[in-house]
């Protein structure tokens, strides 16, 4: 039996806010809003979706898990996301060439962005 990743959800105590942040900086479109409990951000066909679930409070710590984005306007897109609310955290660089920018975005989740994979 195949299994195959549908959806990426975040816990939040404001879905609706940070659903549709994450649609701006993504050019996604929010498809359910489940009277903001549950917000639904569709990126494309054959994406998975991104998901908010409103919580009482935001877990506390380092994020286990976080997104890495990618994008061939990097490291401008940087200034974009930052200039939208989101919070650079540093550069960062591998040995050799490969580099990338650790932000958070406006509730604190951190995410990663680079110029390729």
């Amino acid at each position: 039996m195949a299994t195959a990743l549908a959806m990426i959800t975040l816990d939040t105590t404001d879905p609706l806010r940070l659903a549709r942040w994450w649609a701006t900086q993504l050019d996604g479109s929010i498809i359910e809003e489940n009277d903001g409990y549950f917000v639904v951000v569709s990126l494309g066909e054959g994406v998975p979706y991104l998901a908010f679930q409103k919580v009482d409070s935001p877990t506390p710590g380092k994020n286990r898990m976080h997104l890495d984005l990618v994008s061939p306007e990097y490291p401008a897109i940087v200034d974009r996301l930052v200039a939208n609310g989101a919070n650079k955290i540093e550069d960062r660089q591998l040995p050799g060439t490969f580099t990338w920018t650790t932000l958070a975005d406006i509730d604190g989740n951190e995410f990663c962005i680079s110029g390729r994979h």
